[in-house]
């Protein structure tokens, strides 16, 4: 008879900065992270200070000796561009990131499908819901096409080194489940699986939920206590909860703290709800 346990938790490191002022050091958030009681640490690779071999060993023997597995890695990718060198540029970028993520030992990689960036504000981006217009004189069906072939020609270093992609509900074609869902069905390879964040649908949360919930490597959880950044979303994480179960999900949850409220504060708190709701 298969073991229930409960799903181990998390915590990004964008928990703790919202790209607002500096950078909050990597380090320093592993430390948090282990203070605070989670079982492991996603790094934001925007908030790194170095990719150099020594700074990369430095962190993984920190949080090893912190008791915390480096479980993600969540970069940022944009393919949805018509022009060929932007898709490279963004290919490279993305093969890069899977190299750094092997020599962390992290086994997943979020990456995003990007988007039109005819909204260029992403403050303007998030008032109106994550919803643009396309780029004049190109439909949905080329951008699917760009993401598709670009993330397709990433998938031999991910199976080289061991390095799951997991294709976020972020924004762009991957706002929707239906979008997530074409490109990965396209692929059809175990290397390119989902990343599915709970604070990303806007309309039918749980339904997109249910979607993706069989294809995810990895859940990130959005708190907002203090009110959101950007939004505040009411997510019912017992229902969450049971939505993964079904989906027989026992990866990693990891938390995107997102509210206003002082990390201090707000990060324990939401580690305690889902703590609560995943045990």
């Amino acid at each position: 008879m298969a073991v229930t346990r409960p799903l181990r938790i998390g915590v990004s490191t964008y928990s703790f900065w919202h790209f607002k002022g500096e950078p909050i050091d990597i380090a320093h958030c592993i430390d948090r992270a282990a203070e605070m009681g989670f079982d492991g640490v996603e790094i934001l690779h925007q908030q790194m200070g170095g990719e150099d071999n020594t700074y990369l060993q430095e962190l993984k023997r920190r949080a090893f000796t912190q008791g915390l597995d480096i479980m993600g890695f969540s970069t940022h990718q944009g393919f949805v561009s018509p022009d060929k060198a932007v898709r490279q540029k963004n290919i490279d970028h993305t093969l890069r990131c899977i190299d750094l993520a092997y020599r962390l030992g992290i086994p997943t990689l979020r990456v995003n499908t990007g988007r039109w960036n005819t909204i260029k504000s992403f403050d303007d981006l998030m008032a109106n819901k994550g919803i643009e217009r396309n780029l004049e004189g190109y439909g949905d069906d080329e951008g699917f096409k760009w993401v598709i072939d670009s993330l397709e020609k990433c998938i031999p270093r991910a199976q080289e080194c061991g390095v799951t992609m997991g294709l976020e509900n972020h924004w762009g074609l991957g706002r929707t489940a239906k979008g997530v869902l074409r490109i990965v069905d396209a692929i059809n390879s175990p290397w390119l699986k989902v990343t599915l964040d709970t604070g990303n649908f806007l309309e039918n949360m749980y339904d997109q939920m249910i979607a993706l919930a069989p294809h995810a490597v990895l859940v990130q959880a959005k708190t907002y206590f203090g009110e959101g950044e950007w939004y505040t979303l009411d997510i019912d994480y017992d229902r969450v909860n049971r939505i993964l179960r079904d989906a027989k999900f026992r990866g990693y949850v990891s938390l995107e703290f997102e509210g206003k409220e002082d990390a201090a504060t707000g990060v324990p708190k939401s580690l305690e709800l889902l703590r609560r709701a995943f045990s």
